[in-house]
């Protein structure tokens, strides 16, 4: 089994977004074999991913960086998407953090490079805005010689 985890920004431009969703829908639905796919669930990136994981056949871990994940959803919609993506998942890591800071969050990116084959970064190639950001997987991932997929629109800039 193939395994692909991902990590990348919690907001996407408008502008990127049509862009990301055509790449990996490529990528994970023009897979030959079984696929896992690894993610934690946050808004953004890690939502999309997961979703069309699911849509293209994969199953899905979930890896939940602390005890009060959930915690840091501040809108409803991205809750109750992490909730129902949560659910359909075929395995769950929960790591031993008890509250979500970026270590926990760095932790989880940590795991997941660790844990793919490939990893997928939905990434404007600019550094992260705090550890655990997806810069900061991107050179992790890197570093330790896991292939790395970078999917962003050229020009588009986040906010």
């Amino acid at each position: 089994m193939k395994r692909i985890g991902v990590t990348g920004h919690r907001s996407i431009p408008h502008e990127a977004l049509t862009h990301v969703q055509d790449a990996l829908h490529a990528l994970l639905c023009g897979h030959s074999g079984s696929l896992e796919a690894l993610s934690s669930l946050a808004a953004g990136a890690d939502q999309l991913f997961a979703g069309i994981a699911l849509e293209c056949g994969a199953e899905l871990t979930a890896v939940i960086p602390s005890g009060d994940y959930e915690l840091g959803f501040d809108d409803k919609g991205e809750l109750a998407r992490y909730q129902w993506l949560r659910s359909r998942a075929a395995q769950e890591v929960r790591l031993a953090f008890a509250h979500a800071t970026d270590e926990a969050y760095y932790a989880a990116g940590t795991y997941i490079a660790d844990n793919c084959d490939r990893l997928v970064a939905v990434w404007d190639g600019r550094p992260a805005r705090g550890r655990g950001g997806t810069g900061d997987i991107v050179s992790y991932a890197i570093g330790k010689g896991t292939p790395v997929t970078v999917i962003w629109r050229d020009g588009v800039q986040r906010d």
